[in-house]
């Protein structure tokens, strides 16, 4: 089991930037890959990116790449979103996830993949 814990979000002005954080208690961050994902109002969740547990290999949803970068810290038990040239359309609730996967290299974008969810930071970027 792990539990997860996202802070970072906010309200930002368009074009501007935010770090999302997700710390992780419990069983050792290492044995997961994470994911971001994130929900807008009337709309249904997305993947947003991941990371896989070695932190070696990460995928980005087309609409924020080049702008959102995932990372993560396994000394601190922590994964982030840096979120740069925010859009109005970025504005969702931010949710992490992590996959228990034996698989060291791989990178998991579908939410069935994901066991466990934190409660979410909410985002909101303002035009």
């Amino acid at each position: 089991q792990v539990q997860l814990v996202e802070s970072g979000g906010g309200l930002v002005q368009a074009g501007g930037s935010l770090r999302l954080s997700c710390a992780a208690s419990g069983r050792t961050f290492i044995s997961y890959a994470m994911g971001w994902f994130r929900q807008a109002p009337g709309k249904e969740r997305e993947f947003v990116a991941a990371i896989s547990r070695n932190g070696g290999s990460t995928k980005h949803a087309d609409t924020v790449k080049g702008r959102f970068t995932i990372s993560s810290d396994n000394a601190k038990n922590t994964l982030y979103l840096q979120m740069n040239s925010l859009k109005p359309e970025d504005t969702a609730d931010y949710y992490c996830a992590a996959n228990p996967t034996e698989y060291r290299n791989n990178v998991y974008s579908g939410a069935p993949s994901y066991d466990f969810w934190g409660q979410g930071t909410q985002v909101t970027v303002s035009s």
